[in-house]
């Protein structure tokens, strides 16, 4: 009993630090995460999976990145000048949630994506010393697929709250060497080659990492809910092989990454609504917690005040959110470090980040079939 009093402290206590000291599932632009938590079961108002419940659920994402920040400072003159980089990024992921006990749940994701990036200094290079042509890269298909299994500490289903601890492994499956055409290329700039996209818009990072992750909820009233969701990826390889584009040496960091998201859910009395508002905050950190934090990398975090509104009825759950980035933050990486301290100059790499990023879920449960006479609104 006092594990589960400290845990449910620690929940509330984060909480409010995030809400309110902070106020990140993909980072919105350049810095940018590929997944959240590697396994899930919960179902909106419906409440948690039930032994030998079967669900399955898509989820998409989409954001355009063309705000340049280094550090917190945004560099208005990009977009001042129609130099700014931007990336209109999409994504699909579809899961499978199987409940093989009522506290034990397991999970598969299998993600996609679908990147357009327009940029001029990739092209022959920003005015006034480059050509000032705009040109695309893109990429797509299958990103990095996920593997979890979780577990709901408190099997008492009288409990208001429960919390679930999760663990995960990420796989290499998408490609991390994508390659498009880039014009005005070579000495005259007069040349169109094929060379790797930037890591901002390469499906995959090319490590195979594992990921802890935890979430609950704490039910204050009929009406109110707060829930909580912590993420962590750890990608132990150093960098993936491949050279950066123009580079003879430096190739793509697996970094690690980490997002939170806490909030409260608001049930009104129209059946089946709910609203939620909370925070996130998510991003790459500068140096990983395993192994060493060497090659390319645009570290930094995103931190979003988090809307959203969900529906549910039946078997079938929605849910719309549309954080809005409140700060953003591209942090010095370990090579800008290495060249500080080598040099005696802070050096400080930017990058671009969205101002809003559109989130939907849809999930569809299979009961099964012993379920049927349960009132899953009690199940938690």
């Amino acid at each position: 009993m006092k594990i589960l009093k400290l845990l449910k402290k620690i929940s509330l206590i984060g909480i409010l630090f995030l809400i309110f000291g902070l106020c990140k599932v993909n980072a919105q632009g350049c810095v940018a995460i590929r997944g959240f938590s590697s396994s899930n079961s919960l179902m909106g108002e419906e409440g948690v999976l039930v032994k030998g419940d079967f669900a399955v659920g898509t989820n998409f994402r989409y954001f355009q990145s063309f705000r340049h920040f280094r550090g917190t400072h945004e560099e208005t003159n990009r977009v001042a000048n129609g130099t700014q980089v931007i990336n209109d990024s999409y994504f699909v992921d579809i899961s499978f949630n199987y409940a093989v006990t009522n506290r034990l749940y397991a999970t598969i994701l299998l993600p996609f994506a679908s990147h357009v990036r327009s940029s001029m200094y990739e092209h022959g290079g920003n005015p006034p010393n480059g050509l000032g042509e705009r040109h695309i890269t893109r990429s797509s298909g299958l990103s990095d697929m996920r593997l979890g299994v979780g577990y709901w500490l408190i099997n008492d289903n009288l409990k208001p709250y429960n919390f679930a601890v999760g663990a995960g492994i990420k796989l290499p499956t998408g490609d991390y060497s994508y390659m498009d055409t880039f014009y005005n290329q070579g000495p005259n700039r007069d040349q169109d080659i094929e060379s790797v996209v930037d890591q901002s818009i390469q499906l995959g990072d090319g490590g195979v990492g594992f990921n802890l992750d935890f979430q609950g909820y704490y039910m204050l009233s009929h009406s109110f809910t707060l829930t909580t969701s912590l993420f962590y990826l750890f990608n132990p390889e150093v960098t993936n092989g491949v050279l950066t584009r123009g580079s003879t040496t430096n190739e793509f960091s697996v970094p690690d990454q980490f997002a939170a998201q806490l909030g409260a859910l608001y049930a009104p009395n129209i059946k089946g609504v709910n609203f939620y508002l909370g925070g996130r905050i998510e991003g790459i950190p500068s140096s990983d917690l395993i192994g060493s934090s060497d090659g390319y990398r645009r570290p930094g975090y995103a931190i979003s005040i988090d809307p959203g509104i969900n529906y549910s009825t039946n078997n079938l759950s929605l849910s719309l959110n549309v954080p809005i980035a409140l700060e953003r933050n591209r942090t010095q990486s370990f090579l800008d470090k290495k060249r500080t301290s080598e040099t005696g100059v802070f050096t400080q790499g930017d990058a671009a980040f969205a101002d809003y990023l559109i989130n939907f879920n849809l999930t569809y449960r299979f009961r099964n079939n012993k379920n049927r006479g349960v009132d899953f609104n009690m199940v938690h």
